[in-house]
């Protein structure tokens, strides 16, 4: 992992939910990007944490 991956994210201005009529396109643009960005981190993450349990798996089972 980089530096960057460990330092704490701020938190994000927006949640899930929120009402969209005040918002812009380029607001609304931003956020998609942002979801987008956290959907890639956390399909990382599971395939990892997949990748983790199977090597475990294939360890105990010998």
């Amino acid at each position: 992992m980089s530096k960057d991956e460990d330092a704490p994210r701020p938190p994000a201005s927006f949640e899930i939910g929120q009402p969209l009529d005040l918002l812009s396109v380029a607001e609304l643009e931003a956020r998609i990007e942002a979801l987008r960005e956290e959907i890639a981190r956390l399909e990382a993450a599971v395939t990892s944490k997949q990748a983790a349990s199977a090597a475990a798996e294939a360890f105990f089972k010998k």
